[in-house]
């Protein structure tokens, strides 16, 4: 059971910025634990409504008169120096406390704190060590990215001592953590607008290994070039796993794919056979989440049938490869992907499903990674049959960076493939109505809003 004494000398917490994926768990989380939340957020959104559904007071817009009675204030890192809120708060001397800090805070509650980071996979692979968590009967917190159907939620709270969590690198908020478990999925070129370069994302991932007790455990991924770097700082136990990695003690072998892109593989564990997996997820990207989840659950002395029956009751998180629907034949699925290397990835799934032709309407998040990796974005979308890009969803950022999606449409052209822009929601989904055939996949793909035009087409 958590010790919760510190947070308990909050009698009441407003977070500004509550819609969040991260901070609607955090509001649960302490709802949970009798604490009086507020909160406020710019626009409605499913997290919103079920906050408000589960008794939070939620304002849309600003909430001045609840955070003006709040003994701390708790914002996330999108919400801007300006906001009135903060400024008020600063006004009356309230506590303000950045999200990650106060993750923080809870996970020191809790004397097992197992922490899944990387570039790629966190929500996936989360949800995965979740689930053999609760199938083994270890009633475990939780907090995750995504909701979660076998959790109609987000986060959980249980009564044991393990906390199971998605630890962000973006502005390095993972180094306010205490863990006692580290995963690391892989070290990628991503939110460059803080780290600068890949070789400072190594450094901090360096750090965040620093954080673990000698008698912590680390999880890594050692077919990652940038992960075997760092393996040697570690100072408490390590498991490594891989594909390729022969010699990483847990490793996937006799991989092979169903017609809907699932995979199956025998697990070996030190070169000696530990266990024939089944995934009802697809792509070659999940075995590597799963071993990583595997190997967690090893050295948690989780029972192999336990992890072998929760893997396979693992359908996907929101947003991960998710099915929208079927409308005349043609079916529709929804993906977070907003990295080159994560459109690779769901290519690559989607290429292990039986199609006619593909299509993708890409929606680039943030104009600083636009412009960055817009080169390696043209190079991943070409392997699609056909391709739609809309707007860049802005997220935290102003337009400083001379950049638009006709410049990434542009790019795909000069390889010598097709692509077209279209602005309005409305007339993506009158293009795919009249272009697509019976038995075409189409993707929509991003962090942002471009998740709305799924169940457009489909409600057509």
């Amino acid at each position: 059971m958590a010790n919760i004494e510190e947070i308990k000398q909050y009698k009441h917490v407003h977070l500004i910025g509550i819609g969040g994926i991260s901070m609607s768990g955090i509001a649960e989380i302490l709802n949970n634990w009798g604490i009086k939340v507020t909160g406020s957020d710019i626009s409605k959104s499913e997290a919103t409504d079920m906050l408000i559904k589960n008794g939070i007071s939620v304002k849309i817009g600003h909430d001045l008169d609840s955070l003006e009675r709040a003994d701390v204030v708790v914002y996330s890192a999108a919400v801007p120096k300006n906001d009135i809120e903060l400024q008020r708060a600063k006004e009356l001397g309230i506590p303000i406390i950045e999200r990650g800090t106060f993750l923080g805070k809870i996970t020191k509650a809790y004397n097992d704190s197992i922490c899944v980071s990387g570039t790629h996979g966190k929500t996936t692979t989360t949800s995965m060590i979740s689930l053999c968590f609760l199938e083994a009967s270890k009633d475990p917190s939780i907090q995750v990215g995504a909701f979660l159907k076998q959790l109609g939620a987000n986060y959980r709270v249980g009564n044991s001592e393990y906390f199971i969590i998605e630890a962000c690198e973006y502005v390095e908020s993972y180094l306010k953590l205490f863990p006692k478990t580290e995963v690391i999925l892989n070290i990628d070129n991503d939110h460059l607008d803080y780290f600068g370069n890949l070789e400072n994302i190594v450094k901090s991932f360096n750090k965040y290994i620093g954080l673990l007790p000698q008698d912590g455990l680390l999880v890594i991924n050692s077919d990652d070039p940038n992960c075997k770097h760092i393996i040697k700082s570690a100072c408490c136990k390590v498991l490594t796993y891989g594909i390729e990695n022969e010699n990483a003690n847990f490793v996937a072998r006799n991989i092979s794919f169903d017609k809907n892109g699932f995979p199956t593989f025998d697990v070996y564990y030190n070169n000696n056979f530990f266990k024939t997996i089944k995934l009802s997820v697809p792509g070659r990207h999940n075995v590597f989440n799963a071993l990583a989840c595997i190997a967690v659950c090893f050295a948690y002395n989780i029972e192999k049938e336990d992890i072998k029956n929760a893997l396979l009751k693992y359908t996907g998180a929101h947003r991960r490869f998710e099915l929208v629907g079927t409308e005349n034949g043609i079916t529709v699925y929804d993906d977070y992907g907003h990295h080159p290397t994560e459109i690779k990835a769901t290519f690559n799934a989607l290429k292990q499903k039986e199609y006619n032709q593909s299509w993708v309407i890409f929606q680039p998040h943030t104009y600083s990674r636009t412009k960055e990796l817009l080169d390696d974005f043209a190079s991943a979308l070409i392997n699609f049959d056909n391709i739609i890009v809309t707007d860049i969803y802005a997220a935290r950022e102003d337009n400083t960076f001379n950049i638009s999606s006709l410049d990434l449409v542009d790019k795909i052209k000069s390889l010598g493939k097709g692509a077209i822009y279209i602005k309005d929601f409305d007339e993506i989904v009158q293009y795919i109505l009249d272009n697509a055939q019976d038995g075409d996949i189409v993707l929509t793909l991003g962090a942002g809003t471009v998740t709305n035009i799924g169940p457009m087409i489909i409600n057509k």
